[in-house]
């Protein structure tokens, strides 16, 4: 299976697109709340912010979780190794996803 190219970010995205990457991400946070994860916004001088995720009743379960444009332009929710979670627009699909990965049940098999 072939990799999705990751977001791309440069310096010169910022102030504008920064609430791009900020809005989708802190909505993210939101309906990750929703399913008892706990979330912090990352934001990197002259870095694509990121938001770190972890499962709170087994903190080993944590991970990085960007938003950005894929090379067609549209948003995507990331993981750190450049594969596409769900559209920037689809907060529900992301955040189950995450939930999911980042479960203990999922852990154990």
């Amino acid at each position: 299976m072939a990799l999705a190219a990751g977001p791309a970010y440069n310096e010169s995205d910022t102030p504008r697109r920064a609430h791009g990457y900020l809005g989708r991400l802190t909505g993210l946070a939101t309906e990750l709340d929703r399913h008892g994860l706990t979330t912090r916004l990352i934001t990197p001088s002259g870095r694509i912010p990121s938001l770190h995720v972890v499962n709170p009743a087994v903190v080993r379960l944590a991970e990085d979780v960007y938003a950005g444009r894929s090379h067609d332009g549209a948003w995507w929710f990331w993981w750190p190794w450049a594969e596409r979670i769900a559209p920037g627009d689809d907060l529900v699909a992301a955040a189950a996803l995450i939930a999911r990965v980042l479960s203990a049940q999922e852990a154990a098999r």
